[in-house]
């Protein structure tokens, strides 16, 4: 049964800031594919899920909410009024709430005031994490190299590239100064495991549900490059200069070239410098430090957070040019295919005006995501 209107407002808000590339998306799919049945059981999840990555946007004062398509008018107080009409628990998640500054967080907190308010950070290894998240970074247009990211700038403190986007020690520094540690909910991940289901067990957990009769999406949502197709598209970016907006470097860059089947998929590992890594396993280290000493909520195997062996793989910076035009080559191809069959499929709606188009031919939905970093 839904909660009836007994109290003013929610009892606790949950929030899911991230951290990125950490099993986010796979969680938001189930989370949303279940939105109805959550909320019998007790849990709202207000708005609709582009609204949460407004609402990320909003709280970390980002320029680019402007420029965003559609309604971009006050996304989060939309999601905090709908909350306070309601009496059970609230749950908001996007993976762009990480980089909040200390005062965007006190602000979070006031506006729910009169809630409990809990913060959900999901984890992984410092030097995997950031190998992940430079990926990232290329599929949405990016061109440094994986030793320059994160990217400075005016955007670096709280944007959604800079250190305090996925760097767990600064997340917990922020979010602890403002909320007790035991509200402060860690969930250590490894990522491709092969039962991703257990993340939503224990993510669940900490709401106090579980996943009986849940739709739960069988795998993980998003496919990483190997280390030649990573290294091409950065390259490819170069000359990609006119787009620029979210929506075309999500749908088209990340979307279509990045995942969309275009580039061969080797899945090879890679690694940054040796200095890159050095510097990794230090923030980790003090993450680590900070979940023992500091009373955080470890919801998980901890050890899982300890960096793995990098030994073996390559760098970026040792593809060499036999390699990345083998990729290109076979790239072209299959951009070529799909040129043929947009072409015939535009000459036959041609013949039938009537017709509404499909574009079955795009490997791609293409319906503009943006970028997404989870």
């Amino acid at each position: 049964m839904s909660p009836t209107p007994e109290r003013s407002g929610p009892r606790r808000v949950f929030l899911h800031v991230g951290l990125p590339k950490t099993g986010t998306t796979y969680l938001q799919d189930a989370l949303w594919a279940n939105k109805r049945l959550l909320r019998e059981r007790g849990l709202l999840l207000p708005g609709a899920r582009r609204r949460h990555l407004l609402a990320s946007l909003e709280v970390r004062e980002d320029p680019g909410l402007a420029r965003r398509p559609g309604d971009t008018a006050h996304p989060w107080q939309d999601l905090v009024a709908e909350a306070q009409q309601w009496s059970g628990d609230v749950l908001v998640t996007h993976e762009f709430f990480a980089a909040a500054s200390v005062e965007q967080v006190r602000r979070v907190v006031a506006d729910l005031a009169g809630a409990e308010v809990h913060v959900l950070v999901t984890a992984r290894a410092m030097p995997d994490l950031f190998i992940s998240r430079w990926q990232e970074w290329v599929k949405n247009g990016a061109r440094g190299r994986i030793d320059a990211y994160p990217p400075d700038g005016p955007r670096a403190d709280t944007g959604e590239w800079g250190w305090p986007s996925f760097d767990l020690g600064i997340v917990l520094e922020r979010w602890g100064a403002v909320l007790p540690h035991e509200r402060v909910h860690v969930l250590p991940m490894a990522p491709g495991s092969s039962e991703p289901g257990e993340l939503l067990r224990r993510f669940l957990g900490v709401l106090g549900l579980d996943d009986e009769g849940l739709e739960v999406p069988a795998a993980a949502a998003n496919a990483s490059l190997g280390l030649v197709e990573v290294e091409l598209l950065r390259r490819v970016n170069a000359h990609l200069g006119d787009f620029r907006s979210a929506h075309d470097r999500g749908t088209w860059i990340r979307g279509y070239l990045g995942e969309g089947g275009v580039l061969p998929a080797s899945r090879e590992k890679f690694r940054p410098s040796r200095e890159t890594v050095a510097d990794l396993v230090a923030r980790g280290e003090r993450a680590q430090r900070m979940l023992r000493e500091e009373g955080f909520d470890v919801v998980g195997d901890a050890t899982l957070l300890e960096p793995g062996d990098l030994d073996g793989r390559r760098h970026p910076d040792e593809v060499d040019e036999a390699e990345m035009l083998a990729c290109a080559t076979e790239a072209m191809a299959r951009l070529t295919g799909d040129v043929r069959s947009l072409t015939r499929e535009r000459d036959a709606l041609s013949q039938a005006p009537s017709r509404p188009p499909r574009l079955s031919w795009l490997r791609v939905n293409v319906r503009g995501r943006g970028p997404r970093t989870g």
